[in-house]
């Protein structure tokens, strides 16, 4: 077959084949009288396995040894097993980040609706927007939150956290929030029955059984759910769950960066700072 024919059925350009050769990864193809080249099945086998290769993450040069060793000699190249398994468990981190961007994106959606509900209902402008963080034993994901938006919302928000079960402070958050300068080791744990006479502009649970469980709040019809991981069932290393509090922190911030604005959008207000995290 010919060139062109060749890069169609291996789905590259023809100029992919050539430099291919130039730099050796391929070998160079026999020629006709006329000067063409000149290629059979098994360069198109080499090809093929050269560009899977190539979008396994491979560089050219990787992709050609290996395809040379398991083509020419029948063996698996020793090197390929752990290049296949790095390039697996990479995939699976670009996986992974894609579903927390569309968790992201549909809290997004859900903060913007919330805000316009928020808007039509709000009778007195100048008061602070009351939210209300609720998660299971208001330890950990609840905290974090409260504690983030105290600092990033000011004089504009009042916010509190509470749990459908309140236990204590776990000492991680409070540690992780030390890390940004919040001290937050004179919070305790709160239970949602200490607030069940309150209004609240927005209730946003933060764990699947609080939402499932968290009562409904009078005038707070603007219930968001964020449905965020509990660093607390991470087991480990002092240092491994620090950091699972540290993502949680992260997680959270996050979130908060387009709710305030959004909220203070609604309210009539203009976003006067921006939000680190």
């Amino acid at each position: 077959m010919r060139i062109a024919e060749l890069a169609r059925r291996a789905g590259v350009a023809t100029s992919a084949v050539r430099w291919y050769e130039r730099a050796g990864v391929l070998p160079a193809p026999p020629r006709r009288d006329n000067g063409y080249r000149e290629y059979a099945d098994a360069d198109l086998t080499r090809l093929r396995l050269v560009v899977s290769l190539r979008r396994l993450g491979l560089g050219p040069e990787d992709a050609g040894r290996l395809a040379r060793t398991c083509l020419d000699h029948g063996e698996i190249d020793g090197d390929l097993v752990p290049l296949l398994a790095g390039q697996r468990e990479a995939i699976a981190r670009q996986r992974a980040d894609l579903d927390r961007i569309e968790g992201e994106l549909a809290d997004l959606e859900m903060t913007i609706a919330a805000a316009g509900r928020a808007r039509r209902k709000r009778t007195m402008p100048d008061r602070p927007i009351r939210v209300m963080f609720a998660c299971t034993h208001n330890s950990a994901r609840s905290q974090i939150a409260e504690a983030l938006l105290a600092d990033f919302g000011g004089a504009d928000f009042e916010v509190v956290s509470a749990g459908t079960e309140a236990t204590q402070v776990n000492p991680y958050a409070v540690r992780v929030l030390g890390d940004l300068g919040i001290d937050w080791s004179a919070a305790r744990s709160k239970s949602i029955t200490e607030f069940l006479d309150q209004r609240f502009d927005y209730v946003i649970t933060v764990c699947d059984r609080a939402r499932e469980t968290c009562p409904v709040f009078p005038g707070s019809e603007n219930t968001l759910h964020w449905g965020l991981d509990d660093p607390s069932e991470v087991e480990g290393t002092d240092d491994e769950r620090r950091a699972a509090f540290r993502q949680t922190q992260l997680d959270v911030a996050t979130r908060l960066r387009p709710f305030v604005e959004v909220a203070l959008r609604a309210a009539g207000r203009r976003p006067a700072s921006v939000i680190s995290g």
